[in-house]
């Protein structure tokens, strides 16, 4: 008589299982989130903010847009499977079932709205609130019926650096909206470089991205161009405000400069190239401001 025996799990299989959650939730979005949700509580708290609470907050935002992340791949998982791009990602790859990508995606953005209402972070949770449902239920729709979702999806990109400046001071004021202009402008630019790199897997896709109605991409590079130049006009909008010193103002300028630099150049010239140099500039770009407004507020360059 034999025995059946049940052998434990592979460990192979296990680590590509955890992997393919990973990738389900973005951990490089997460990042984006915490650092920025951070920068924005410290900006508020002029560099002296409460850290156990804004580590909270930072975590909680992280976890909502995590949750957000995995409800947005389980409605776009059929148009994902159309696309070089994103056909390995777990869903139309087979590596997740939807109702896995369901369920991780309602727990998570749930805790992290949960960890923001038991830090008493009232405001935080109703701008966390905002941004899921605009991002999962107004943003994700509108790829498939307007060249125009970029700026739509845009509102909900902005909202971390809101969301801690609302744990750093409990309210919002002209520096929050400086600081909401700063990351929903950089995302138009940074957006329509990666739209435009990969534009024939979009329209394969049925995604309607601007660039896919423009063929000859002139009305793309201006547009670029344009909202670069009001990106750099709202970045410094802390310094009119007697918020930032003349370090934080060169700097801030210097980083838009080659922005727009590589803005200009694709305008001139669209190939997939200048596009590509024009998304990782915009990266940096972001990273240097912040970074150089954080320090600002820390140490006070220039003050």
């Amino acid at each position: 008589m034999k025995i059946a025996v049940a052998l434990p799990a592979r460990p192979a299989l296990t680590l590509n299982r955890v992997a393919s959650y990973a990738q389900l939730v973005r951990p490089r979005m997460g990042l984006l989130v915490v650092a920025t949700t951070a920068a924005g509580g410290v900006l508020a708290a002029k560099g002296n903010p409460d850290w156990n609470t804004l580590a909270q907050t930072s975590v909680a935002t992280a976890m909502l847009f995590a949750g957000a992340s995995a409800l947005n791949q389980l409605i776009e998982r059929h148009s994902d499977a159309l696309m070089a791009r994103t056909a390995d990602r777990p869903l139309p790859a087979g590596l997740l079932a939807p109702l896995e990508a369901l369920v991780l995606g309602c727990a998570l953005a749930g805790c992290g709205l949960a960890a923001l209402l038991a830090a008493h972070q009232l405001l935080a949770t109703a701008l966390g609130a905002f941004a899921l449902v605009t991002y999962v239920f107004i943003y994700t729709p509108l790829k498939t019926r307007t060249p125009h979702n970029t700026l739509v999806g845009a509102i909900p990109g902005a909202m971390p650096p809101l969301m801690g400046w609302a744990a750093g001071r409990g309210e919002l004021d002209s520096g929050a909206a400086a600081l909401f202009l700063v990351l929903l402008l950089w995302q138009i630019p940074h957006f329509l470089a990666i739209a435009w790199i990969y534009r024939d897997e979009y329209a394969r896709a049925g995604l309607r991205m601007f660039p896919l109605f423009d063929p000859s991409g002139v009305r793309t590079g201006r547009q670029m161009v344009a909202y670069t130049l009001v990106l750099i006009s709202a970045s410094l909008m802390s310094l009119t405000m007697g918020r930032a010193g003349w370090v934080c103002a060169i700097g801030v300028v210097t980083a838009g400069a080659v922005f727009l630099h590589m803005t200009i150049a694709f305008a001139r010239n669209r190939t997939t190239e200048n596009a590509r140099r024009v998304f990782h500039v915009s990266v940096v770009y972001l990273a240097a401001v912040i970074l150089l407004f954080v320090l600002e507020a820390t140490l006070h360059l220039g003050l």
